[in-house]
Parts: C-alpha cells; structure tokens; sequence
C-alpha cells in the first residue's frame, strides 16, 4: 500500500513563505514524477507544480512561476513546494499526487495521492 502525507501548511500573512513537504512510503515503483495540486471552496482542484522522477524537469502553473519551486529528495523520499510572496489567492488545501503518465498537469496522470494540508494566507 503506498501512503502520501503532505505537511507544513498553516497560517501565513500575505508575502510571506511556507514550505511543504509529502512523504511517500510503502510499495511503489521508482520512476514516478511528483505532483502538487491545490483546490479551495468553490473551485476545482487545479495543478500547481510537477517535478519528474530524476529532478531534471519541472512544471508550474502561470500563476505560481516565479514564486513557487519544487524540489524532491528520492533518498528520503520526500517532494517540497517552497512557497515564497504568497498572495491570499493562494489561500487552499494542497495535495501532493505521485504517477507516471502524461502530461504532468493533469490530475488524471497521478495514481496516489495525500489527503492534503491547509494553507491560508491573510491580507
């Protein structure tokens, strides 16, 4: 069974950063690209940022470029999303998802996914 658990989401004021981390565990096959994606009340959930397996391929929405990087650690594990000039349009629960298929921005490419961690932004 594979297990997704993000974490680090909290309580941040405009501009501000935070860095959330997803740690996979259990039986899964190497070679899967990373995935986080986010959803608010109202909206449907939406890419955010994708990395590939070996870290040589990264993704990002428009409205995160330049302020949002992915990272991942394949030794622990491990997928982050630094989050840096956070806007209260951020304001969402973000969940990691871990796949390999095509194309990266699409939810439909991920097999596993986290229950999510809450990130609000205050104006």
């Amino acid at each position: 069974q594979v297990e997704l658990v993000e974490s680090g989401g909290g309580l941040v004021q405009a501009g501000g950063s935070v860095r959330l981390s997803c740690a996979v565990s259990g039986r899964i096959f190497g070679g899967y690209a990373m995935g986080w994606f986010r959803h608010s009340s109202g909206k449907e959930r939406e890419f955010v940022a994708a990395i590939t397996w070996d870290g040589g391929d990264t993704y990002y929405t428009d409205s995160v470029k330049g302020r949002f990087a992915i990272s991942r650690d394949n030794v622990k594990n491990t997928v982050y999303l630094q989050m840096n000039s956070l806007k209260p349009e951020d304001t969402a629960v973000y969940n990691c998802a871990a796949g390999w298929k095509l194309p990266r921005d699409s939810k439909g490419s991920y097999d596993y996914w986290g229950q999510g961690t809450q990130v609000t932004v205050s104006s």
